[in-house]
């Protein structure tokens, strides 16, 4: 719900704190006793939440505080859980993207081009790199999809435009 605070009721402003914030924490938590399990039992846990980068710009506050705040409620469970997981060799990271995604949330935003957006599969590509990472070495990240791909080697982006050959992609919130 991207309003401003005199036209977020109540309502919608708990579904998006009990979604997101509420949300990533109960199942975190929900899935820590098999998590200790996994890595005692030398595989590899990974926690991957899909929230941004923390920043305290006011621009990202300012035109949506509540739907700002229960984003960024669940980057501080990242930052958090990594911290307090780190001792079991439980790793959890964030992973957001730079450009809108075409996904059907997308599409109730009226006017949006889905032509200028990329392709979810960015984000699979760029959650597998995180996935498949050393759990105890990476954890306490906020990953951009497409920078941790162009570390991982990834060259052609084209494949995950909406409109090949484009260029000129929405950005999404957050990214400074």
């Amino acid at each position: 719900s991207l309003t401003p605070t005199d036209a977020t009721p109540m309502k919608r402003f708990d579904l998006m704190f009990g979604v997101n914030v509420r949300g990533t924490y109960l199942c975190t938590q929900a899935c820590l006793p098999q998590l200790i399990a996994s890595a005692r039992a030398g595989r590899n846990p990974h926690v991957l939440n899909m929230s941004p980068p923390l920043s305290m710009r006011e621009h990202w506050f300012a035109p949506h505080v509540a739907y700002t705040m229960a984003k960024y409620g669940m980057s501080e469970c990242t930052l958090g859980h990594a911290g307090e997981f780190r001792k079991f060799g439980i790793a959890v990271n964030s992973l957001w993207p730079r450009t809108a995604i075409a996904t059907a949330a997308l599409q109730m935003i009226p006017g949006v081009d889905v032509g200028k957006c990329r392709t979810p599969e960015i984000l699979a590509d760029a959650a597998w790199h995180i996935l498949t990472s050393d759990a105890k070495t990476t954890t306490g990240n906020f990953f951009i999809d497409d920078a941790l791909l162009v570390q991982h080697g990834v060259t052609d982006f084209d494949r995950y435009s909406v409109t090949p050959g484009n260029r000129d992609f929405i950005p999404d919130f957050f990214v400074d």
